[in-house]
């Protein structure tokens, strides 16, 4: 029979761990474990127009959802018996060592998420020892981010083609003179997607106050205090905007865009060139020739067209056709640290985020941006572990298999 007795205090005693009622902010975002733990914090604080223009997509969104289920239907090969007590996430990216196979992907409005913005952003990523890039549709300065960070810093900047080419080259020149290292040309944008959410919460920059977004509001009042006491919200590259996003987009960027504005571009920027957005493996072999150094294949994050090819299902084709001429980069869907492990397995030389990164950001401001770089990194390392790599390099096809592409 089992013996019972009175538990002693000192028994007890290292059992006790009871948590601060108000744990305040820090306390939040340690107890998020997972990217969607992080997204969960950012719903709560953030008003519905700021949070549904991060989260949605186009349409009915089937790219997006299409995107995380390619990720899901992953099944790893893992070699066991392995000796990987140290394990390596440096590599080399478009000539320069990264700490981190995944940098931060070119997201707009982004003080709209968190009065932080990019700046929150840039610093936690050099922080992390990895590339920070910086969005045409931004509302920070070119100057400024270069300003807010140091000579560890790696900067990119997303150029979208506007109709207008001098103030194109304009920002091209003052991002080069800035000391931003790379250059990404998004190219998927001839017109604007078609986001139902931000059509449907009548989405313009800055947020107008409607009945509805005041009511909101009251459930917020941290995220108003915040946008009405600091600088005004407005795009740091272009004249203030009074209208919809969609309607920005539809004015501005050049429908005409073709491969031959590549070599202007090129003979325009100092440093290295990434094509954003590519989506078949044609295009990917045709800017193998185009003076380019590499491409992410992209759908936008499915906010552009709808039911567009799945990035990580073009992967392996992209690489069998370019791989041994470009840097293949990959973003749209990333979740979590085994997601980039297996799009390197695949032939991806590094990765972006961008919904991940803006969701620690609505959460927490630049402390919320270092726990997403916390929570990949410590993910990606566990997955290499588990797989039985000692570094990024060993990750290779035999490694994963697609259940369904």
């Amino acid at each position: 029979m089992t013996t019972r007795r009175i538990p002693r205090p000192r028994d007890l005693a290292p059992l006790m761990r009871f948590e601060q009622p108000f744990g305040g902010r820090a306390a939040r975002l340690a107890r998020a474990q997972t990217i969607w733990d992080l997204r969960e914090l950012a719903r709560k604080r953030t008003p519905k127009v700021a949070f549904d223009y991060t989260d949605g997509a186009a349409d009915a969104e089937i790219s997006l959802r299409r995107a995380r289920e390619a990720f899901d239907e992953i099944e790893f090969r893992p070699a066991i018996l392995r000796d990987v007590s140290e394990t390596s996430t440096t590599t080399t990216v478009l000539g320069k060592q990264v700490a981190l196979p995944f940098g931060i992907a070119p997201t707009g409005f982004t003080r709209m998420m968190h009065t932080a913005g990019e700046i929150a952003g840039a610093h936690a990523a050099e922080r992390a020892g990895i590339p920070f890039t910086l969005s045409t549709m931004g509302t920070t300065a070119i100057e400024d981010v270069a300003a807010a960070t140091g000579s560890r810093a790696r900067n990119w900047f997303q150029l979208y083609m506007w109709k207008d080419r001098d103030r194109s080259l304009a920002l091209v020149e003052r991002a080069a003179k800035a000391g931003f290292d790379t250059l990404v040309v998004t190219v998927d944008v001839p017109v604007a997607g078609n986001r139902l959410r931000d059509a449907r919460n009548g989405m313009t920059v800055p947020p107008s106050i409607t009945l509805s977004g005041a009511l909101d509001a009251l459930r917020r009042p941290w995220w108003w205090w915040d946008f009405l006491t600091t600088e005004p919200l407005a795009f740091a590259s272009l004249d203030r905007w009074s209208g919809t996003v969609a309607e920005l987009l539809d004015s501005m960027f050049d429908p005409t865009v073709g491969f031959d504005d590549l070599a202007w571009i090129r003979e325009s920027w100092p440093g290295k060139v990434l094509v954003k957005g590519v989506q078949t493996a044609a295009d990917a072999g045709r800017l193998a020739g185009a003076g380019v150094d590499g491409i992410v294949l992209s759908n936008h994050g499915g906010r552009q067209l709808d039911r567009a090819p799945v990035p990580l299902h073009l992967l392996p084709e992209v690489v069998r056709e370019a791989g041994t001429d470009l840097e293949i980069h990959l973003d749209t869907g990333i979740t979590h640290g085994a997601d980039i492990v297996a799009a390197l397995a695949l032939g991806a030389r590094f990765t972006l985020v961008g919904r991940a990164y803006l969701y620690g950001l609505m959460a927490g401001g630049e402390a919320g941006v270092d726990r997403t770089i916390e929570i990949l990194r410590t993910q990606v390392v566990r997955t290499m572990k588990l797989l039985g790599v000692n570094s990024l390099e060993e990750l290779e096809p035999g490694h994963v298999r697609l259940l369904v592409a």
